[in-house]
C-alpha cells in the first residue's frame, strides 16, 4: 500500500501489486524483484513458482519478494492462482525472466489510473539483436493480426507479458487457459467486454547469460492458434458455424445439381450414394445453422454475467486516484 502526506494527514491511496509468475529463473529473478522493488518501493512483490527444480525460490525470498508454489505446470495456471489470491487495486504482471524494464512500470501505471483503463500493455521495443528471435516476432504479429482481425481492437504486441491491470479486471478474468496461450486469452476478455485499454512502448532486452526461454515457437505458436480458433468458435459461435453451414450447403447444392438435370432428363436418379451424400450435407448444414443460433444465445447470456460480474467489482476512489498520480509523478 502507498501512503502519502497530504493536507496535514496520512491519505490512503492505491495498494499496488507486481505479480512475477516464473519457472526455473534463479538467473535472473533477484535482479527482476530489486528492479521492480527499486521502481515501484511501496508495492508488494509477489513470485509465483512453477515447481522450480533450481534455485528461483531461495532467491526470490532472499531478494524479499513473497513467494507462492503453484502445483499445475503452465503459465495459465500461474495467473488463475495468482489472480484469484491477491488483493490490490492495480496489479502489475511480468515475466521473471529480467527481459522487461521495470522503471517503465510508472508510465503503465499513469496511463491506467490517468486515463481509467482496465489495462495497459507494455509493447516490446527491442535494439539487442538476442532479445526477440525473429521467429518469435513474426509469429507474434501473425498472431495479433489474427486477433485483432477477428475481434476487432488496436493492440500491437498481444503476446506480451508485461501488463498492467484494474482489479476489476483481475477479478472478472475467468482464467481458462493452461500454458502460455494465456496471454491471448487475456486479450480477447478486454476485446469481449469492451474494456477500456491501452498501450506503452517499453524497452526489452536480451534475457541474462544462463536463462533459457521456455517458449517454443513452434508448438507454443500452435497451441495459441487453436485457442484463437476455439476463442472464436465460443464468443462468435453464429459465424464460425454459420460459415460451416454455408459450406456444407453449398457443396450439397454443388454435388445435386447434376443429379437434378439427369433426373429431370430421365426421370431415374443413377447415383444413388451422391443423392445420400447432397441430404447429409444439406442436413449437416441446417444442423450447423441452427446450433450457432443456439450458441449464439447462450453466448450472448455468458457475456451478459462476464458483464455484472464486472461491475460488480467498484471502481477506484477518485481521491485515491489523485494521490497515486501525485506519488508516481
Amino acid at each position: 500500500m502507498i501512503n502519502n502526506l497530504s493536507d496535514g494527514g496520512i491519505q490512503e491511496v492505491l495498494r499496488l501489486a507486481v505479480l512475477i509468475p516464473c519457472y526455473n529463473e534463479e538467473v535472473a529473478i533477484t535482479r527482476v524483484v530489486s528492479d521492480f522493488r527499486a521502481a515501484l518501493p511501496a508495492a508488494e512483490i509477489y513470485v509465483f513458482d512453477n515447481n522450480s527444480t533450481d534455485q528461483t525460490v531461495a532467491r526470490a525470498l532472499a531478494a524479499g519478494a513473497r513467494v507462492s508454489h503453484v502445483p499445475f505446470r503452465g503459465k495459465g495456471n500461474v495467473i488463475r492462482r495468482m489472480f484469484a489470491d491477491i488483493e490490490a487495486d492495480v496489479f502489475v504482471m511480468v515475466d521473471g525472466d529480467a527481459t522487461y524494464h521495470a522503471p517503465s512500470a510508472i508510465k503503465l501505471i499513469n496511463k491506467l489510473v490517468n486515463d481509467q483503463l482496465d489495462m495497459v500493455v507494455g509493447v516490446r521495443e527491442h535494439e539487442e539483436k538476442d532479445a526477440y528471435r525473429s521467429g518469435h516476432e513474426f509469429g507474434n504479429k501473425m498472431l495479433t493480426g489474427c486477433v485483432v482481425s477477428i475481434f476487432g481492437g488496436d493492440f500491437t504486441d498481444m503476446l506480451s507479458g508485461y501488463r498492467v491491470f484494474s482489479r476489476r479486471y483481475v477479478k472478472s478474468f475467468p482464467a481458462l487457459a493452461q500454458g502460455f496461450e494465456t496471454e491471448t486469452e487475456l486479450t480477447v476478455h478486454a476485446l469481449e467486454l469492451r474494456m477500456p485499454y491501452g498501450e506503452v512502448v517499453t524497452p526489452y532486452g536480451a534475457r541474462p547469460e544462463g536463462s533459457v526461454s521456455k517458449l517454443s515457437t513452434y508448438r507454443d505458436g500452435i497451441r495459441i492458434l487453436k485457442t484463437i480458433v476455439k476463442l472464436y468458435a465460443m464468443e462468435r459461435p453464429l459465424i464460425f458455424y454459420g460459415l460451416f453451414a454455408l459450406l456444407c450447403v453449398a457443396s450439397g447444392v454443388a454435388l445435386s445439381i447434376p443429379l437434378i438435370i439427369t433426373y429431370f432428363q430421365t426421370g431415374l436418379v443413377p447415383r444413388v450414394p451422391t443423392a445420400i451424400l447432397c441430404t447429409g450435407l444439406l442436413l449437416a448444414g441446417a444442423g450447423s445453422f441452427f446450433a450457432g443460433l443456439i450458441l449464439d444465445a447462450i453466448t450472448l447470456s455468458r457475456r451478459e454475467f462476464k458483464r455484472l460480474a464486472y461491475l460488480a467489482v467498484p471502481i477506484l476512489p477518485s481521491t485515491r486516484v489523485k494521490e497515486t498520480t501525485q506519488y508516481l509523478k
